[in-house]
């Protein structure tokens, strides 16, 4: 986890000195100030974790595995330790391959191998949660997402493109604390993006850094590199749940009216900002094995920052408390006021297809066991975990707020 160090501002009961600030703001900053700057390193080096120091049976299983990455039971925790800690790079070269994107956009493959290398590197593996595993399972699921017959038939290879690379970089350098946080401590990215989607503004802009440094658009006309940017950013930011409503009933509207003609570019795009946004909270649907592995990691990222707030007497979040807020409850709240309701609307989306078939039959089951784990509490627990099963009110700091 971080180490953060928290400043008291006026609103906090008195001031500290100005050195001390400056420390919290560079540890704040998400930025890995323990590295020299990437234009003097060049190339990212190779680490322990490099694949060239795997042997050829890991390789072989890694392989066989990636001759299998449009299935839903994908296990991207074994996946991550058959390459390595490398997930997230391998699996986007073998999709980008597979895909054709290397070939239709002329990629050279050392900076695509360097802009992954830098993207893999700046999640934070501290993080239970938010760190490249998490980027490689939504990235994985977006894969699936746009194999299925009512996109695939009409995605271009920029559609594609967009949405492996927003998936990629959806969450990139995380800090593991939610915008909430970052607003009640006066950070100054909240400042800088004036308290709105905060940590997903940070993760575009961060991808668009990290995409001009490698030079991997720098061979395409400028205003084609900058629509790439631009529509990135719209992805990205689509992942923001405070925005869950807005696009969850602009969804349910096309499909009342059957109005969605993915020929348009405009109709495309939106349906990839849905796919984002279901791969992004897709981990109630997937197999209970791999489900509840992201519960509890989820969930132990809420109680750090619990306990963060404790440490520093602030007000500690909602669904962060440990003591008060149980994985069950924390669960069935998620899934019912987030999962559900969204994951509706694409079941009717794809009329319904097996994968969407066979993901709400796993989130009904997971949600069946959730349940039967929060009886299993006493009274007393069942009570004081209540709360965590009201909806989350918009920019309110509940679990849509930790997965941005």
């Amino acid at each position: 986890m971080i180490l953060f160090r928290y400043f008291k501002s006026h609103s906090f009961q008195g001031e500290v000195e100005s050195g001390t600030r400056r420390k919290v703001k560079r540890l704040l900053s998400f930025q890995r100030y323990c590295h020299a700057s990437r234009l003097l390193r060049g190339l990212v080096p190779h680490t322990p974790g490099s694949l060239h120091l795997l042997d050829d049976d890991y390789l072989g299983q890694a392989a066989h595995m990636l001759s299998k990455v449009g299935t839903w039971n994908f296990d991207i925790f074994l996946f991550d330790r058959l390459t390595n800690g490398n997930s997230l790079v391998t699996l986007m070269c073998h999709l980008f391959n597979v895909c054709g994107l290397i070939h239709h956009f002329q990629l050279d493959m050392v900076k695509l191998h360097r802009f992954l290398g830098m993207v893999q590197e700046d999640y934070h593996s501290q993080n239970p949660y938010h760190n490249a595993v998490h980027a490689a399972d939504v990235t994985q699921a977006m894969y699936c997402y746009l194999k299925e017959p009512k996109l695939a038939e009409q995605l271009s290879p920029l559609d594609v493109f967009l949405g492996l690379m927003a998936a990629a970089a959806h969450d990139v350098d995380h800090p593991g604390v939610n915008q909430p946080f970052l607003i009640k401590t006066r950070h100054h990215l909240a400042s800088l993006y004036q308290n709105t989607s905060v940590l997903e503004s940070h993760h575009w802009r961060s991808t668009v850094g990290m995409l001009r440094e490698s030079g991997l658009l720098s061979h395409l006309p400028a205003d084609i590199s900058q629509d790439m940017e631009q529509q990135l950013g719209s992805l990205i930011l689509a992942t923001d749940i405070s925005r869950q409503n807005e696009f969850l009933l602009t969804f349910r509207e096309h499909l009342d009216n059957q109005d969605l003609d993915l020929q348009l570019a405009s109709h495309r795009h939106f349906m990839l900002q849905i796919a984002l946004k279901c791969a992004d909270i897709c981990n109630p649907c997937r197999v209970w094995e791999l489900s509840r592995q992201w519960s509890e990691r989820v969930c132990e990222e809420f109680y750090r920052q619990g306990d963060l707030e404790r440490k520093f007497d602030l007000e500690i979040s909602p669904l962060c408390n440990q003591q008060a807020d149980s994985v069950p409850a924390i669960q069935i709240g998620f899934i019912s006021y987030i999962v559900e309701p969204l994951f509706e609307e694409w079941h009717r989306f794809t009329e319904p297809s097996l994968l969407s078939q066979t993901m709400m039959g796993h989130l009904h089951k997971n949600k069946a066991r959730w349940s039967c784990l929060r009886c299993a509490h006493t009274p007393s627990d069942v009570q004081a975990h209540s709360h965590a099963d009201e909806p989350n009110p918009k920019g309110g700091g509940g679990e849509g707020e930790n997965i941005p």
